[in-house]
């Protein structure tokens, strides 16, 4: 009836996406930002915190994506073909499901967990005319195997220069490892310890490419390629993937912090 009642105006209105400057969605506590409000033009943030049991849940809070020129950089990879699979007690065993192909950390080998338990906490949501920023700790999704006391996750664009991640984290044990993930639809180029390259080529545009810095004196970083056989996944991405790897060295203390530089 609001849509019949207001037709000549909804008629009248220029079509265009409603690129906006920043939203929050506090129910849900996810956020996303841009560069410049009205253009697709630089860099883009979304981010989320919640729970691991919401509608079509993934096992991803504390997850984040980043777009370029309206291109996907860093991603989530989003769903393959439905199958009784997908909607059965075995769901968590797909892997588009699991944390650890989503960009966040897995800790002492454990992943995180499905159920509404498992949630951020201490989240906290702000934004300025050069900046939009979400923190919160995400030590909640993980089960007690996983052995984390904190982990505080401050993701933060700063409009036109770079998204910036940063992780400072607590834990009450590490004898499993410490890694952070990163998917990519992008071409990935190794450089010197520290700085990762990764291209892309826009169709009908021109390509571009972003490097993401790392501290090299805190992770390492290795490429795996994920190759799709998903049709569904196929037609969104192509025949495959890249899961960049940042692994923390052995001997790495309990307690630490690392920062990661998304610049266009």
């Amino acid at each position: 009836m609001p849509a019949l009642v207001n037709l000549r105006e909804i008629q009248a209105a220029p079509a265009g996406q409603p690129l906006v400057r920043d939203v929050w969605l506090d129910g849900i506590q996810v956020m996303a930002a841009r560069s410049v409000p009205g253009l697709a033009e630089g860099l883009y943030l979304a981010a989320k915190g919640g729970h691991n049991k919401e509608s079509h849940n993934h096992n991803d809070v504390g997850n984040f994506m980043v777009y370029m020129d309206g291109r996907p950089v860093i991603i989530d990879v989003g769903v393959g073909s439905y199958t009784a699979k997908t909607f059965s007690g075995r769901r968590y065993e797909i892997w588009t499901m699991q944390s650890a192909y989503h960009n966040l950390p897995t800790i002492n080998g454990v992943m995180q967990k499905d159920g509404r338990e498992f949630a951020a906490s201490d989240v906290n949501y702000t934004s300025g005319r050069s900046f939009a920023e979400l923190s919160l700790d995400i030590a909640g999704a993980y089960p007690a195997e996983a052995g984390v006391g904190s982990w505080k996750r401050t993701i933060r664009l700063n409009r036109g220069r770079e998204v910036r991640v940063k992780d400072d984290y607590q834990l009450t044990r590490l004898d499993g490892g410490l890694t952070l993930s990163l998917i990519t639809p992008c071409t990935v180029t190794l450089e010197e310890p520290g700085r990762i390259t990764l291209k892309e080529t826009n169709p009908g545009g021109e390509p571009f490419s972003l490097r993401v810095f790392y501290e090299a004196g805190k992770l390492t970083a290795e490429v795996e390629n994920i190759t799709l056989e998903d049709s569904r996944l196929k037609s969104a991405w192509g025949e495959y993937l890249s899961r960049i790897v940042l692994r923390a060295p052995a001997g790495t203390l309990l307690r630490g912090n690392w920062t990661l530089r998304v610049v266009q």
